[in-house]
């Protein structure tokens, strides 16, 4: 079987992360573009998606959902996404996603937003891949960033969810990322922040079969 063709822009297709051959988030997305140097997928603020339930909302997040992809055991929830536009930029075969965000109120942009994750797949219904915990949150003039999610990517190391020579290579693909912000180049450069997505696109939804792999 050979591999699925591009999307073209416009469509609608499901951007999933999968954790041993199960659906661990899946979010209906419209694709920007999709070239051999960029896919480019909309993540529309009130997008309805699938995330894991936490058996106990009191305890930290990233301590829990370590716990259970440990276990390989969760249920999936219905969840809105509030975190506003969202613009996810991925060059084929990096092991990354660069988030381009704005408010909802104005659509100010506010920020650069830095996902480490495998390199994406691409399936029948879209592409798939698994976030690496590690995150980097980057200010929109592209003058400092921070880590995010340091703890729990520590505590997905000791519990053996990633090797010692997984987080180094983890690590090594955040710097060569940084680099790119230092230097302020492509896509930090290529004016993304000042994109607008087509007012004719609805709010995508998950389609049948959304969950089978």
């Amino acid at each position: 079987m050979g591999q699925p063709p591009s999307w073209t822009p416009g469509s609608q297709i499901v951007y999933r992360e999968v954790w041993q051959n199960k659906v661990w988030t899946a979010r209906p997305v419209t694709v920007v573009e999709d070239t051999p140097h960029l896919i480019a997928l909309y993540l529309c603020s009130g997008t309805r998606w699938k995330i894991p339930a936490l058996p106990d909302p009191n305890i930290d997040r990233a301590y829990l959902f370590n716990h259970l992809l440990a276990a390989g055991v969760w249920q999936l929830i219905d969840t809105t996404w509030r975190w506003g536009d969202t613009l996810l930029l991925i060059r084929p075969g990096e092991a990354h996603a660069i988030h381009v965000m704005w408010r909802d109120a104005d659509r100010a942009f506010t920020g650069w937003y830095i996902n480490l994750q495998e390199p994406l797949r691409r399936t029948p219904i879209g592409f798939d891949f698994m976030d690496q915990e590690l995150d980097i949150v980057v200010k929109p003039d592209l003058s400092g960033w921070t880590w995010k999610d340091e703890t729990g990517f520590q505590q997905a190391e000791e519990m053996g969810l990633f090797s010692r020579w997984e987080t180094r290579q983890i690590r090594a693909e955040a710097e060569r990322v940084l680099e790119r912000v230092r230097a302020k180049a492509s896509p930090f450069n290529d004016g993304w922040e000042t994109w607008v997505p087509n007012p004719d696109w609805p709010i995508p939804v998950l389609p049948d079969g959304w969950d089978i792999i």
